[in-house]
């Protein structure tokens, strides 16, 4: 990662309908001009949830555009090459984890398992405070990655780095009881 170019960001899940959804207007925010985040799912929702709209326009992002994509946008030709593709569903759920297609080896790959705020069922409370723990555990993850020295660090060690996020992050939110 020596180029100065704008490296492209996939954030996928199973809908697109909240996390990558989130994921995507995140690093757009956060990532100063660096990075270029694109979000999909394998099995797209309908629309995106309302829940997600709602607490993405209060903290001020241009929601006007948001909709749920399948990643078949994105593999064909025309598509963009992705430096980074990480997936945000929640595998201790057993929530089935999309892998994209394509060529692993010219993008650098990482699951960082969010807990699905839409699985959230109660009053309007407990799913709004479902949805800002997502967009909490999504913007720490997302801010440290975009803090990192990619252009410097070797393939090994960016590696390591991106599995740690997904981890230690998640373990500092959710501690074991």
């Amino acid at each position: 990662m020596s180029d100065n170019r704008i490296l492209n960001v996939l954030f996928l899940c199973s809908a697109n309908s909240a996390r990558s959804i989130m994921a995507e207007c995140i690093l757009n925010r956060v990532g100063n001009g660096h990075f270029r985040a694109y979000s999909a799912g394998v099995t797209p929702a309908d629309a995106v949830h309302p829940e997600a709209l709602k607490l993405l326009a209060g903290l001020g992002y241009d929601v006007s555009g948001l909709r749920a994509k399948s990643w078949a946008e994105f593999t064909g030709p025309d598509a963009p090459k992705f430096d980074f593709v990480f997936t945000v569903c929640d595998d201790a759920a057993q929530e089935e984890c999309p892998v994209f297609p394509g060529e692993p080896w010219q993008r650098m790959s990482a699951h960082w398992g969010i807990p699905d705020p839409e699985s959230v069922h109660g009053d309007a409370k407990d799913v709004a405070f479902a949805f800002a723990d997502a967009y909490k555990l999504l913007n720490r993850r997302i801010s440290i990655f975009a803090a990192l020295p990619l252009r410097s660090l070797d393939r090994l060690a960016l590696q390591q780095h991106l599995d740690t996020i997904g981890q230690s992050v998640h373990d500092e939110a959710h501690p074991a009881a």
